[in-house]
């Protein structure tokens, strides 16, 4: 089964005031350390870029081993890099997906998701954390064409809710998956937490 991976770094980073992609932890960018792990287990990987996008691809040292979609109305939110991603994405079994504010993710998590798809236990994998859903989330082939269905109104979410009851809420020791380090407050508590 081929699984495509798509990590999405298309926003403003506002809130952060700088691009969280070129952030560090352990010495490598938020996004080389995403691209890394994804790499690991997804072929083709995507990075969706969008605001700042020249500045984030000259600031990664892994630019070689991905491909690039850029979003050319980030401001459409989310879905619209979703989106971009699927389109740019080559026939593909499954994707799995996550913002690039998740850096703290272990790779053995995206191992789990991705043996779950192969296995065929679901077509809509999200991992859990002590109850609470997270990213990346794995999706099957009939769900690539319903994100790509969905028009510019609606959110991603709209598909994830409607087939809840057919997911395989994948529980992992990773509290990452459910850690969005949107601010400089939660990047200094990333930090403090590094092992």
């Amino acid at each position: 089964m081929k699984i495509g991976g798509i990590i999405l770094s298309g926003g403003a980073s506002r809130r952060m005031g700088t691009p969280k992609a070129l952030l560090l932890i352990d010495d490598e960018t938020f996004l080389d350390r995403m691209i890394r792990l994804f790499a690991e287990v997804c072929d083709p990987v995507i990075v969706v870029l969008g605001h700042h996008a020249e500045q984030i691809r000259s600031g990664i040292q892994r630019a070689s081993q991905v491909s690039f979609a850029v979003n050319p109305d980030p401001e459409r939110g989310m879905l619209s890099s979703l989106q971009c991603g699927l389109e740019a994405l080559p026939t593909a079994d499954a994707v799995m997906f996550t913002p690039v504010d998740h850096p703290g993710i272990q790779g053995a998590t995206l191992e789990k998701l991705a043996a779950g798809m192969r296995q065929g236990q679901a077509p809509l994998i999200i991992p859990s954390h002590r109850g609470s859903h997270g990213h990346p989330v794995c999706i099957a082939r009939p769900l690539i064409a319903e994100l790509l269905a969905l028009p510019a109104s609606a959110q991603a979410r709209d598909v994830i809710h409607k087939h809840l009851s057919d997911a395989l809420l994948l529980e992992v020791d990773d509290s990452a998956v459910t850690t969005d380090i949107d601010d400089p407050a939660a990047y200094a508590e990333l930090l403090a937490h590094l092992p």
